[in-house]
């Protein structure tokens, strides 16, 4: 079909169709008297029906658009040149622009839409969508509706400007859990808002920036009962690769953001460093969208127990402030944030586990590995049979590339369990057990 700017109808006299509007059916039989097809009464909705071509396909009406009197010439194309190729910056600005579009224009149409302008309203009955509230408990709607009421936005002010992040509320009595850089430098209260939009105020109970964790509590005085509904802790030991998981808080600030995807990769070692406070975990990686204002929220498994803590991201943007998700974000396992929450909230202060040893900065190898360049005397260690000099290749099966990795993935443990070391000593593989412990701070 052409676009309709130039149109004709037979005129009086054109041959009679033996289809369309009062043309006898095609199952009649043939040679009988055909009867005068029914016409309509004046005042009928579909009197114009006879005067009208679209109402039936098969009437003898033709869309015609006169061709140009010339076809344009055809245009060639240039010859190769030896320039610079597109890089693969350009090519993501465009996709990044295009998707942005994309996603305006669809925010604009939906606007449009959800307030009833751009034409008449189809359909003016009751929308019949009943059925479709009562979600299965163990759909990812049925998930979020569970859980939802324990997450909440958190922000506080820092400085000059207010930092916002996510948390999740732990116990009946108001312990929130969250990471400590979303309120890392804050002073006076926070605030914290739940799902439902009311707000309260609640006070820091510590942190630890070591390991990114932070308590919170909550004024409780004026909340209505079964306001407070903590979460479900889950094992984050027995996630597995490809497991779906849900994350929840507020990217970009924008409270109550649920999304959905798989863990990507288990125990990778992530460093992170701010205001010269190194932090190191063996995070569960995930596809979920995550972004800034998730930090500190929880990330469901398919139950709705929290199994982790979203905390960063990886990126292609250099500057922070422009960051945004790739498909690459990191959560602290929960069973390593209890642990620290819960030294928190009964001593004040965390626990830090560790193996009496101290890695060889500098050292860099295509194989990986951590070089021990010192180890302590009647510590962890060296009661296993570690000596200074020795390249630690693994703990309990998973790998070692950098230095930092060993830190890393020593903190996941607890003190008092026990670890399998995997380490070369000179060009000879070994392996030793070694009973982990807190360190004296």
């Amino acid at each position: 079909m052409t676009d309709g700017s130039a149109w004709r109808q037979p005129g009086p006299g054109a041959p009679a169709s033996n289809t369309g509007w009062g043309a006898r059916p095609a199952w009649a039989t043939p040679g009988a008297p055909q009867a005068a097809a029914p016409r309509p009464a004046p005042d009928s909705w579909w009197s114009d029906a006879l005067a009208d071509p679209w109402r039936d396909p098969d009437a003898p009406v033709v869309v015609v658009k006169p061709p140009a009197d010339e076809s344009p010439a055809l245009e060639k194309p240039p010859p190769p040149s030896p320039g610079p190729r597109v890089g693969i910056g350009l090519v993501l600005v465009v996709s990044i622009v295009t998707a942005l579009l994309a996603g305006a224009l669809g925010g604009t149409l939906g606007y449009v839409f959800a307030m009833g302008g751009g034409g008449a309203t189809l359909g003016s009955g009751q929308v019949g969508n009943a059925p479709l509230n009562n979600r299965a408990p163990e759909s990812i709607a049925g998930l979020v509706k569970k859980v939802l009421p324990s997450v909440v936005t958190i922000s506080m002010r820092v400085g000059n400007g207010t930092s916002l992040g996510s948390g999740f509320v732990v116990s009946g009595d108001g312990h929130v859990i969250t990471n400590n850089h979303v309120v890392e430098g804050g002073s006076g209260a926070a605030t914290i808002r739940f799902s439902d939009a009311s707000v309260a105020a609640a006070s820091v109970v510590g942190t630890d920036p070591e390991s990114d964790i932070a308590v919170l509590k909550i004024d409780t005085n004026g909340l209505p009962d079964g306001q407070l509904a903590p979460v479900q802790f889950g094992n984050s030991d027995a996630v597995q690769v490809g497991d779906p998981v849900v994350a929840v808080g507020a990217p970009l600030g924008l409270t109550s953001t649920v999304t959905y995807g798989v863990v990507s990769y288990l125990d990778r070692p992530i460093r992170t460093s701010e205001n010269g406070t190194a932090r190191y975990y063996a995070a569960i990686q995930t596809d979920a969208a995550v972004n800034q204002g998730n930090s500190g929220g929880p990330l469901f498994d398919a139950a709705g127990r929290v199994v982790g803590i979203n905390s960063v991201i990886g990126t292609l943007s250099e500057d922070q402030a422009s960051a945004g998700n790739v498909g690459l974000a990191f959560a602290i396992p929960i069973n390593h944030a209890r642990r620290v929450a819960t030294d928190i909230i009964n001593t004040g202060k965390a626990r830090r586990t560790v193996m009496g040893v101290q890695v060889d900065s500098a050292y860099q190898n295509p194989a990986g590995g951590a070089r021990l360049a010192t180890v302590e005397a009647g510590g962890p260690a060296a009661a296993g049979g570690l000596k200074a000099g020795d390249v630690v290749m693994a703990v309990n099966g998973k790998p070692i590339d950098e230095s930092w990795d060993l830190t890393a993935l020593i903190r996941k443990y607890a003190p008092g369990d026990t670890v399998e070391i995997q380490y070369l000593r000179g060009a000879a593989k070994a392996k030793a057990s070694v009973a982990l412990v807190a360190d004296a701070k």
